[in-house]
């Protein structure tokens, strides 16, 4: 241990010695680490740029969202939400998310909950019933204190389910509304009928 130690004493005295007769070389070192920082920072803000741009044109086609894996289904919802102006939107699905894939804050302060229920097969794949309903009804307020409850699919819901939905003002997102939303530029506030009150003025408003 003595000469490993002896010998780590040596190098580093070594390059002291050599950095000393090459004052030189930690400038250099310093400034190329300086331009890696800025090219890296400038990097950056260009790919978040390019990121909010995408948001602003996002859309989606069907067959498209169809193909998506679940995980990837809360993700399209969350980033249709950013595009529509919610920039801190978030993907929180996951075995202990209490029945919130994705929450988000509307520019008007709503705090949205919303479960997202993905189909492989569509369409016709199996109806949204009201068992995935109750979950979301009993945590999408008193747990994460929603303004606006939702739950889209990109199938259908049971009769029973819409019921349901309408009784406890909780906001159902079909097939059909989905692919209004994802494929063109209207916020999903202005396509829900009975969506409560802005919390505050739209920013700029």
């Amino acid at each position: 241990m003595l000469l490993v130690l002896a010998v780590v004493w040596s190098l580093v005295v070594g390059m002291l010695r050599w950095l000393a007769a090459h004052p030189w070389v930690p400038i250099v070192l310093l400034l190329a680490a300086t331009a890696a920082g800025g090219v890296w920072v400038h990097r950056r803000r260009e790919a978040d740029r390019w990121n909010r741009v995408r948001e602003q044109g996002l859309r989606y086609a069907m067959p498209q969202i169809d193909a998506l894996h679940h995980r990837q289904f809360e993700e399209a919802v969350r980033d249709l939400m950013r595009r529509d102006g919610c920039p801190e939107a978030i993907r929180v699905g996951g075995a202990d998310d209490n029945g919130a894939d994705v929450k988000a804050t509307d520019p008007f302060g709503r705090l949205w909950v919303i479960q997202c229920k993905h189909r492989k097969a569509g369409l016709a794949g199996s109806a949204v019933g009201t068992p995935d309903l109750h979950v979301l009804n009993g945590t999408g307020r008193p747990v994460h204190n929603g303004d606006v409850v939702v739950l889209v699919t990109n199938s259908r819901f049971t009769d029973k389910a819409v019921a349901f939905a309408r009784s406890q003002r909780l906001h159902l997102v079909d097939r059909h509304l989905l692919a209004r939303w994802a494929a063109g530029s209207t916020p999903l506030w202005e396509l829900l009928s009975a969506v409560p009150s802005p919390r505050r003025p739209a920013s700029g408003s």
